[in-house]
C-alpha cells in the first residue's frame, strides 16, 4: 500500500468526500480519464491512479488524450508520463482545423470537439465513465457564466448521466480548489502544458476568474459561498 503525502493528501481526501457523495464510482468501473496535459487533468490522472492501491473499490483506468491536430503537440510528454505512471492510455488524433479558421476558433469550440471525440473514444474502449478535471473554482465560474450569460442558476453537476446512462461523466476534482492543484503540480514537478489559444486570455471564463479574485478582497468567502449557493435554494424567494 502506497502513503499519499504532502499536497496529495489533501486532494485525495477531498476527492474521496465527493466520490462518496455523489457516488461517482462503482465495483468493475471502467474510467476513461480525459488528460489535456494542464494540470488540472494530470492531477486527476495521479490521484485517481494513487487511490487505486487503499480504496475498496476496484476499478480500472484509461488515460485518454485528445490531438486536434495544434502544430504544438503535448502528446509525447504524455506518453512518457502515462508510462512512467504504469498506466493504460490512448493518443485519439482528431484534425479538425484543415476545415477551421483561426477567428472561429474558441473555447466552446476547442471543448466541444474534444468532447465529442473523448465520448466516441470511451465508447469505443468500453469505458462507462469518463473522469473530467473540473475542480471546484470551475463550478464557481461557471454557476456566475450561467447567471451572467444565459440567464438561469444552474451548475456544473459533479456527476451526469449522458446517452441514456450509456455513459457517466464524473468530476472527482468538484471539492478541490485550484490553489491546492498548482501547490501540487509544482510539488511533484508535474510535466504540464498551458493552454497556447489566443482567446484564453479574454474569453468569459477568465472575466469570472477575475470578478471572483476581486470580490474575495471584501469577502473572503465568496468561493464557498457561491459554490454552497445551487444547494441552498430557498423556493420561497424565487419568482
Amino acid at each position: 500500500m502506497s502513503v499519499i503525502q504532502g499536497q496529495e493528501f489533501y486532494i485525495s481526501k477531498r476527492m474521496g468526500r465527493a466520490i462518496m457523495d455523489y457516488k461517482m464510482l462503482s465495483e468493475g468501473d471502467r474510467i476513461a480519464v480525459a488528460v489535456s496535459g494542464g494540470k488540472d487533468s494530470l492531477t486527476l490522472l495521479r490521484v485517481l491512479n494513487d487511490r487505486r492501491t487503499f480504496v475498496p473499490i476496484k476499478y480500472e483506468i484509461l488515460a485518454v488524450h485528445i490531438d486536434l491536430g495544434y502544430p504544438r503537440s503535448f502528446a509525447k510528454p504524455l506518453v512518457k508520463y502515462f508510462k512512467e505512471l504504469g498506466v493504460n492510455y490512448h493518443i485519439e488524433k482528431v484534425d479538425v482545423l484543415k476545415k477551421t479558421k483561426r477567428k472561429d476558433i474558441s473555447c466552446f469550440w476547442c471543448s466541444w470537439n474534444r468532447r465529442k471525440a473523448l465520448f466516441e473514444t470511451a465508447n469505443r474502449f468500453g469505458c462507462t465513465k469518463v473522469a473530467l478535471g473540473h475542480h471546484k473554482d470551475d463550478v464557481i465560474e461557471t454557476i456566475l457564466l450561467n447567471l451572467f450569460f444565459q440567464g438561469e442558476i444552474s451548475a456544473m453537476s459533479p456527476k451526469q448521466e449522458l446517452f441514456g446512462g450509456k455513459i457517466t461523466l464524473i468530476r472527482p476534482l468538484a471539492y478541490v480548489e485550484e490553489y491546492m492543484i498548482k501547490r501540487f503540480a509544482k510539488e511533484e514537478k508535474l510535466p504540464h502544458d498551458t493552454c497556447k489559444c489566443p482567446n484564453s486570455f479574454t474569453s468569459n471564463r477568465t472575466k469570472m476568474g477575475n470578478i471572483i479574485n476581486e470580490l474575495k478582497k471584501v469577502c473572503p468567502d465568496v468561493k464557498t459561498n457561491i459554490f454552497r449557493s445551487v444547494k441552498r435554494i430557498k423556493k420561497d424567494y424565487l419568482l
